[in-house]
């Protein structure tokens, strides 16, 4: 690993995790689009290491069409079913097709541009933000994939004690 110099949270565990950790974990997001994405893949990352999330990362976006909400909203189930033919991605139905249910629900919910950044930064818990969240029809949002998401992106904080990153402030 390079750059190990500095205390770190102890899952940083190799160069793949240190970048993300170091560069993106933990900082705040400024768009509904940034949050959308982040949130499917936590969903994605359910029952997986984040490891593998990662390094499947280029690959879930160029198959969520980046995860643009609108063009996600619009993928057919013939798309969908094709998805779990692609190895570069993480091919479990239910999380493939939660990408499309999800996209609709923040159409239909969020369509303000910056309402779903107001929600996550505004101070919500993770079981308040699942419960919100499924009433209004998204799903893998489970308050343990809520906590995860409100972590990475800055919302409650991300970092252990010890970590040089704990208690710093992500604009």
């Amino acid at each position: 690993m390079h750059n190990t110099d500095r205390p770190r949270c102890r899952w940083v565990t190799d160069d793949l995790l240190l970048q993300y950790h170091d560069t993106v974990y933990g900082r705040r997001r400024s768009t509904d689009r940034e949050l959308f994405a982040k949130l499917c893949l936590e969903g994605f990352q359910a029952g997986l290491s984040w490891r593998t999330v990662l390094a499947k990362q280029a690959a879930l976006y160029a198959a969520f069409a980046e995860f643009d909400i609108n063009a996600c909203a619009e993928l057919s189930d013939v798309y969908l079913e094709s998805q779990m033919q692609n190895a570069a991605i993480i091919r479990n139905r239910r999380k493939i097709y939660a990408v499309r249910q999800n996209a609709r629900a923040m159409l239909q919910h969020f369509s303000r541009p910056g309402s779903f950044l107001t929600l996550t930064y505004s101070g919500i818990t993770p079981d308040a933000l699942s419960k919100q969240l499924k009433k209004l029809g998204f799903c893998f949002c489970g308050p343990t994939i809520c906590e995860s998401y409100l972590m990475s992106v800055g919302a409650i904080e991300a970092h252990e004690p010890h970590c040089y990153l704990y208690g710093t402030q992500h604009a």
